[in-house]
């Protein structure tokens, strides 16, 4: 067996990745507000021995501008601490993990909820950073606009740090250019001593603070070139923050679909890309890349010229590179981000799958992969019963849990 075994997140959305997945034929299309679909796939998880399942969250409607019907069945949802709470008490072991926004919440607040979730758990809560890029969240909080990137990072870097000395029961007494904080908790750690930070900024900015702070980095890459790159960068900056290359797991997305032969797999991505209306596409791409008029130009002309745009930088660079390097049209490049929101997709049998990603683990490129199935249940049912084994047959991933706590399956270090 081998002495390093990668780990497996889970990446929760109601129907799935997929832009189209609501449209399956099986997808349960209200799944966004239904406890009991997320309980079962909550245990599909558990019992296929996953780290941990993660809720992204955005305060607001990101694909606004996507049709109605889209954007009703993809927005839904629980807020998403309150359903990692009630999932809490459905599981045993699987860490629970959720976004949750620096610039819109104060610190005080969210180490005690996430504290909360931590000792309800028994010591399974993880809070993955975020900055929050979508000029419509900032609309929802009274704000004139999106704050400028560097302005977001220099809040949350002072954020992260007050949250992590609430958590190890530091002295309280902060008063920040940001905040000002009084009290200690008045909740005790939890097993793990804390919930483990996540971090997913590709930035500079982003790869800084998660070089100070992340126990866990989610990333997006295309090719093994560019996440290798990534991962290289981002070890090599733990040093500066005397911090070890093992003390944070980058774990990049990955939307598998997988079947018993490589055609069969194919046949089920393009059933899912004939579901997408060229509209849906083309708006959802232009969300992430921060335009509001991507729609005017030929959509099978190739992608504009564009501005630096002030919300997710690290996606809008990685999608014009995408669309640069495969010479994609606007249409092209639409339905291929609409499969994954630029994340890796990988189709084939469960040996293929399984190959592609032991490269990745083994050549120094991962820690793990955040798993992204394209429909819910399916493709988790499917990555669940047939990848998963392959892992394990080759001692690439767990047979059981070694421990209870998210820092325990992940090898990481009690907080001191």
């Amino acid at each position: 067996m081998s002495a390093r075994q990668m780990k497996l997140g889970l990446f929760l959305w109601a129907t799935g990745h997929h832009i189209a997945a609501w449209r399956h034929p099986d997808a349960h299309v209200t799944a966004g507000i239904d406890i009991d679909h997320y309980i079962q796939l909550a245990r599909t998880a558990e019992a296929a021995k996953f780290d941990m399942i993660f809720c992204e969250d955005a305060a607001g409607l990101r694909e606004a501008n996507i049709n109605i019907a889209s954007q009703t069945s993809r927005s839904i949802g629980f807020e998403p601490i309150s359903l990692l709470s009630a999932l809490a008490a459905q599981t045993e072991r699987i860490g629970l993990v959720s976004t949750a926004s620096t610039s819109y919440n104060e610190p005080y607040g969210l180490a005690r909820t996430f504290a909360s979730l931590d000792n309800l758990s028994g010591g399974r809560a993880g809070w993955n950073l975020v900055t929050s890029a979508s000029p419509i969240e900032a609309a929802n909080f009274g704000a004139t606009g999106l704050r400028p990137h560097a302005d977001r990072y220099a809040r949350a870097r002072e954020f992260a740090a007050v949250v992590a000395s609430l958590w190890n029961r530091r002295a309280a007494g902060h008063d920040g250019e940001s905040f000002s904080v009084r009290d200690p908790l008045d909740i005790p750690p939890s097993p793990q001593g804390a919930p483990v930070m996540v971090q997913a900024g590709a930035s500079d900015d982003g790869k800084d603070l998660a070089a100070r702070t992340a126990d866990v980095v989610f990333s997006a890459a295309q090719t093994f070139e560019e996440a290798k790159a990534f991962y290289d960068d981002l070890k090599g900056r733990l040093g500066a923050y005397g911090r070890q290359p093992n003390d944070v797991k980058i774990m990049p997305g990955v939307a598998p679909i997988v079947a018993a032969t490589k055609a069969e797999a194919q046949a089920k991505y393009d059933a899912l890309q004939e579901l997408i209306p060229d509209d849906v596409g083309v708006a959802l791409l232009s969300s992430y890349l921060s335009i509001s008029d991507l729609g005017r130009y030929p959509i099978d002309g190739p992608l504009p010229e564009l501005p630096e745009s002030e919300g997710m930088k690290s996606r809008q660079a990685l999608v014009i590179e995408q669309a640069r390097r495969d010479g994609l049209s606007i249409r092209e490049l639409a339905r291929y981000f609409a499969g994954a929101r630029g994340h890796w997709r990988v189709v084939g049998t469960a040996e293929q799958i399984a190959d592609e990603l032991q490269a990745r683990f083994e050549g120094g490129a991962a820690d793990g992969f955040n798993v992204m199935p394209s429909w819910l249940p399916g493709e988790l049912d499917a990555f669940a019963t047939r990848v998963v084994p392959e892992l394990q047959r080759r001692g690439l991933f767990r047979n059981d849990y070694e421990g209870r706590t998210l820092r325990e399956h992940l090898g990481l270090k009690r907080p001191v």
